[in-house]
């Protein structure tokens, strides 16, 4: 088999284009810290007893309510799903056409019919599937709120990178909290958060290891033609 340069050239392209779309995660601004608007400055009143912007609310407590504050929220993700299944079908058809005669009598050969039909079927199938998996993530992420809905609800989202001697690691977590399940050291659990999206991850040395070469994933795309 005679491969064209041309073609040639282009498996590679194509091959050097996948590898550097499938590049480790950088971080992203997407991902940053929310802060809160910048405020109006408060004149001073020097000899006052009160300071407008200083006011300190004795009754009201620490839990996260405007864009800026942050909550911690507790990584408890725990799935386990399984599935099974057994098909088994059979079918069997006869048809049978009877005897041709001719001038009312059966055609036939030193006494043994020769023009008789018939037709039979027999089908089996027996198919037989188990899929199983499971899946555990723990730990904590501090996040801000990088909005406040019409609702109440409070959109969060964050980031946290963890430098190793191998590589960075890091956790990314964004979604909805209702302020009723924030605890009182101003916590959350994860499954407490509404439309969560958590990912966990890595680059350097380590995650290259476990990743699949570039020609490998050629191989394995839709291009490819094996």
């Amino acid at each position: 088999m005679v491969v064209s340069k041309g073609k040639l050239l282009l498996a590679v392209g194509l091959s050097m284009l996948m590898a550097a779309c499938a590049q480790s995660p950088e971080r992203q601004d997407s991902w940053e810290s929310q802060m809160p608007g910048r405020e109006t400055t408060v004149s001073e009143n020097p000899g006052s007893i009160y300071q407008a912007g200083y006011g300190m609310s004795l009754f009201l407590d620490r839990r996260a309510r405007q864009v800026g504050d942050v909550i911690t929220v507790i990584l408890s993700e725990k799935t386990d799903a399984s599935k099974s299944s057994n098909t088994a079908t059979a079918k069997e058809s006869n048809i049978s056409v009877p005897t041709v005669t001719l001038l009312g009598r059966g055609v036939t050969d030193n006494g043994v019919p020769i023009l008789t039909t018939g037709v039979s079927s027999d089908q089996d199938f027996n198919g037989q599937g188990a899929s199983s998996q499971s899946n555990s993530l723990t730990g904590s992420i501090t996040v801000t709120v990088s909005e406040v809905l019409r609702n109440g609800s409070l959109r969060v989202r964050g980031e946290k990178w963890v430098t190793i001697n191998q590589g960075d690691e890091f956790i990314r977590i964004k979604g909805i909290v209702r302020p009723e399940d924030i605890a009182a050291d101003n916590s959350v659990p994860s499954f407490k958060v509404a439309d969560a999206r958590i990912t966990y991850s890595g680059k350097g040395a380590l995650a290259d290891a476990n990743s699949m070469g570039w020609l490998g994933r050629l191989f394995q795309s839709v291009l490819s033609p094996f």
